[in-house]
């Protein structure tokens, strides 16, 4: 089967090929036959009743400095193609949220990985909340009283944005620190969101997990360890992958959010886990994918694009 596969992602030229989990599915899509064509979501425009984009044909290679080649720009109606891969980075902004708009015109007809409407509706801090079983004690609010009484009761807590991503504007809050009234004006005086704020969980020091799941079910983690003296895991930030196996804890987290994500056409998705709590389910553009290839000598993409040729 030769499908017609369209990636909406940030520039491709910077990316870091031995870890960009984007280039390796668009790797797998070629190297099983399918065609590629690459555009930046600024690039995405709707035009009297058609979705399109202007991009260009691409071909990858994995050569450090020569990873890609782009035919003539064109402009392609994503009507007429059969998967459309979403997969810009947050922030969650409503540029991003535009793009879901426009994608749902096309999808299902158009395979759009993962499915836009739920991705609009999942965001990654905030899906978690219906699976309260398996959370940190959390709070979402703006109010600087209430997230003061939080931190009240739970002394040591992370507060961080609701919309962020990679680790960006995280803080930790211990019983000694003064900072969160400053945080606070800081975070509101930026934006008109609530924040989120957890419970600080000590476990984070020996990793914050990323799990990986394809078509809600649990494909392999590797572990994520923050750097000396930082709380955050991210590999933007410093931290070191490592391999490790999936616990009962993970398995059975994963039973209880699989059939939501497999229902909602989430196809591919990240979720952290620290200790024995999930903190996020990443469903905009989950990465781990190559670091847990090369940990577990699984080849991840190739069950991702069966789930989706199986669908085609």
């Amino acid at each position: 089967m030769s499908l017609k596969v369209a990636i909406q992602m940030d520039p491709i030229d910077g990316i870091d090929i031995n870890a960009d989990t984007t280039f390796r599915l668009a790797e797998e899509a070629q190297a099983r036959g399918h065609t590629l064509f690459y555009y930046t979501p600024d690039r995405l425009f709707w035009d009297n009743g058609r979705v399109k984009a202007r991009g260009w044909p691409l071909t990858v290679r994995r050569e450090i400095g020569n990873h890609f080649t782009l035919g003539d720009e064109t402009v392609e109606d994503l009507g007429d193609w059969d998967v459309v891969w979403l997969r810009q980075d947050p922030p969650f902004d409503m540029g991003y949220i535009t793009t879901t708009h426009m994608l749902d015109f096309i999808h299902p007809e158009t395979l759009v990985v993962n499915d836009p409407f739920w991705v609009r509706n999942f965001p990654e801090k905030l899906l978690v909340l219906q699976f309260s079983d398996f959370i940190p004690p959390t709070m979402i609010a703006r109010d600087l009283e209430t997230i003061k009484s939080f931190k009240a009761e739970h002394g040591d807590i992370i507060l961080k944005p609701l919309y962020g991503n990679g680790g960006a504007g995280v803080f930790r809050l211990d019983h000694s620190d003064r900072n969160l009234a400053s945080l606070h004006e800081l975070f509101t005086g930026m934006s008109r969101e609530p924040m989120i704020v957890q419970k600080f969980l000590p476990a984070v020091s020996a990793g914050d997990k990323r799990v990986i799941l394809v078509n809600g079910e649990p494909v392999g983690a590797i572990n994520r360890v923050p750097a000396e003296g930082e709380t955050r895991s991210n590999m933007h930030v410093g931290g070191r992958p490592e391999k490790v196996a999936l616990t009962e804890r993970d398995l059975e987290i994963c039973a209880a959010i699989g059939p939501t994500l497999r229902e909602n056409g989430q196809i591919f998705v990240g979720i952290d886990v620290i200790g024995d709590y999930m903190t996020e389910i990443n469903v905009t553009s989950p990465t781990g994918m190559q670091e847990l290839e090369r940990f577990d000598g699984t080849n991840v993409a190739a069950q991702v694009w069966q789930v989706i040729e199986d669908k085609r």
